[in-house]
């Protein structure tokens, strides 16, 4: 099913934007093992909506509550469940989508496979809302991850086209005033990944990750290593000459292959980056049609939306990473 990642570690994510809640079925956690759910909670809370003057005004606590695989704060061997309450939806500023979609988001396309019975609230199950429940995944998997001394982190590279904060700042004001949006991208670096995990062809560490922050709405495209730069280089500037260390481990002089040969880890730290697009839903008057009336219309989106979802992207990229790496990881061990 679309909704479920993984082989070892595998989940699977449920529910809609405004639906009564969001959550996640994790199974593959080992026995015993007892989450930090301060730890958690604040990861969660920098992806969380209503955090700044550039993100959605929609308010919500994105506290999780596990109903299920935990006793006295352990896992039991059983599938972990965890759901998170939508408390602040405002399905009406949705109800004209349903008849007109929004240039940019995936209204048309789901009407036409799940005709009438689609949900167009808050985006349905197409929101960036259902990234709350891929974080409860991905920041369980952090928490093994660094017991394996394997860490995971991102950052933003660029907003609008702008790498200076002062410069990122000045596009976010503007395109805000103008009722329009931004997008970005966001860069990822896996530290302590050992050499050997992965499989060539399609089980290779860059699909599997692939996979993974592909399930982030708005990401739109993604690059490993030097990514799509080596396409103007020669072979003696992409090669990434080895090396033995000063404890005999074998390393490279650079990392334009992004710590992957072969879809398999090299050991050096693997580093991507992803695009993501400017968030559909603006203001701005924009060309659409009327599915129902069959004319061509106006429509101009109201309610609360990012006008860019970057800002709240980051611990999403990391969570993907690190599902994928701790899946990867455990494949390796069986």
């Amino acid at each position: 099913m679309s909704n479920s990642f993984g082989n070892r570690f595998r989940f699977t994510i449920f529910g809609q934007s405004h639906a009564p809640a969001i959550g996640v079925t994790i199974e593959g956690l080992p026995a015993g093992f007892a989450p930090d759910m301060d730890a958690l909670q604040a990861f969660l809370d920098r992806r969380a909506p209503g955090q700044g003057k550039y993100t959605t005004t929609r308010k919500e606590a994105d506290r999780p509550e596990f109903v299920a695989g935990l006793v006295d704060g352990h896992t039991c061997g059983a599938p972990v469940t965890a759901i998170i309450r939508n408390t602040n939806a405002r399905s009406g500023d949705y109800a004209n989508l349903f008849r007109v979609p929004r240039p940019g988001h995936a209204d048309f396309a789901a009407a036409v496979k799940y005709g009438p019975n689609r949900d167009v609230a808050g985006g349905g199950q197409f929101s960036g809302r259902l990234t709350a429940p891929l974080c409860i995944a991905g920041g369980l998997a952090l928490q093994l991850l660094e017991e394996e001394g394997i860490s995971v982190s991102a950052r933003i590279v660029s907003i609008g086209g702008q790498t200076e904060p002062a410069a990122i700042q000045q596009a976010l004001e503007d395109a805000k005033q103008a009722g329009d949006s931004l997008g970005g991208v966001i860069e990822c670096q896996c530290q302590g990944v050992p050499a050997g995990l992965g499989e060539p062809m399609f089980g290779g560490v860059e699909n599997r990750i692939s996979q993974a922050v592909f399930a982030i709405p708005a990401v739109k495209a993604i690059e490993f290593g030097a990514g799509f730069a080596v396409a103007a280089m020669r072979g003696s500037e992409n090669n990434d000459p080895f090396y033995f260390d000063e404890l005999g481990v074998v390393r490279t002089r650079g990392n334009n292959h992004g710590g992957i040969l072969g879809g398999i880890t090299s050991g050096m730290p693997i580093v991507f980056r992803a695009a993501f697009k400017p968030t559909p839903s603006i203001a701005m008057e924009q060309d659409s049609v009327d599915l129902t009336a069959h004319e061509n219309v106006k429509l101009s989106v109201q309610g609360r939306h990012d006008p860019c979802i970057v800002l709240r992207a980051v611990p999403c990229v990391e969570a993907a990473a690190a599902a994928a790496l701790y899946d990867i990881l455990l494949e390796g061990r069986y």
